[in-house]
């Protein structure tokens, strides 16, 4: 992006919610950023666009349990205790993991705490289940005797990225917005391909054991593209429930804020 004349500035947000609310004050003008934050924002009024797809962390999501908590079924979840943090893809998680055994959000304890907070009430034992992502899921297995009861390939939360805009700002940033995704795609493809080099690396800025970033890797592929028919569907499935649990008082349709990058 230099070569090309842009200054790239990298900011980072510990979750997709005060991401979405900095791209809405016009702090930020791109956000990679988790599958449901941008339809929370959406719903209450934020103008963005989804500009590129990522891959799935699908293995690597889901809830997770203590090995030996006697939970070993989502039916186990009735009336038991799930951390998970409100506008972000381990909300979806909840609702997709507990549909699985036909069990209503009235049937679990749900609290809602970012995702420091709810490690630390996980390790603790103050919750029964948290709904989560990769690191935190990898760390968790190898350090705090978890596992995942049921992942995104079990539950179709598969916890897709995206990178979205501002809607002002990316009508007239079409060529800013191409290369993003070609240097981006470029990027995706080098991690995919020097996985020992990329755990060193994220290691060290995540400030994690090279352990817990392998497990992930392993389990991880990284993607950038623009944005196909599934990537959209996935989203507006999304929306839909969201909605029909009025989680969301606005229903979304994905479709109408998709960039046109031709």
């Amino acid at each position: 992006m230099k070569k090309q004349g842009y200054k790239v500035v990298f900011k980072e947000f510990q979750n997709g919610s005060p991401e979405m609310q900095a791209l809405a004050s016009g702090k930020i003008d791109y956000a990679r950023v988790g599958d449901t934050p941008p339809i929370s924002a959406l719903a209450s009024g934020t103008k963005l666009t989804y500009i590129a797809e990522g891959g799935t962390k699908a293995s690597g999501s889901g809830v997770l349990v203590k090995k030996g908590s006697g939970i070993n079924s989502v039916s186990d979840l009735k009336g038991k205790t799930i951390a998970y943090t409100v506008g972000t893809s381990s909300q979806y998680m909840v609702l997709k993991t507990l549909k699985l055994a036909g069990l209503k959000t009235s049937d679990v304890k749900l609290e809602n705490m970012d995702s420091a907070a709810a490690a630390v009430a996980f390790a603790k034992g103050k919750v029964d289940a948290w709904a989560i992502w990769d690191p935190y899921v990898a760390k968790a297995e190898l350090t705090e005797s978890a596992k995942l009861l049921v992942n995104g390939k079990e539950n179709k939360a598969v916890n897709r990225s995206f990178v979205v805009s501002p809607s002002s700002y990316s009508k007239k940033n079409t060529k800013v917005s191409k290369l993003l995704i070609k240097y981006m795609e470029e990027d995706m493809k080098w991690a995919n391909k020097n996985t020992p080099a990329l755990t060193k690396k994220m290691s060290k800025e995540l400030k994690m054991s090279k352990s817990v970033i392998k497990k992930m890797l392993n389990r991880r592929t990284f993607k950038i593209s623009a944005m196909n028919s599934e990537a959209i569907k996935e989203e507006q499935d999304i929306s839909n429930q969201f909605y029909a649990y009025k989680w969301i008082k606005t229903k979304v349709v994905i479709k109408n804020h998709i960039a046109n990058l031709k």
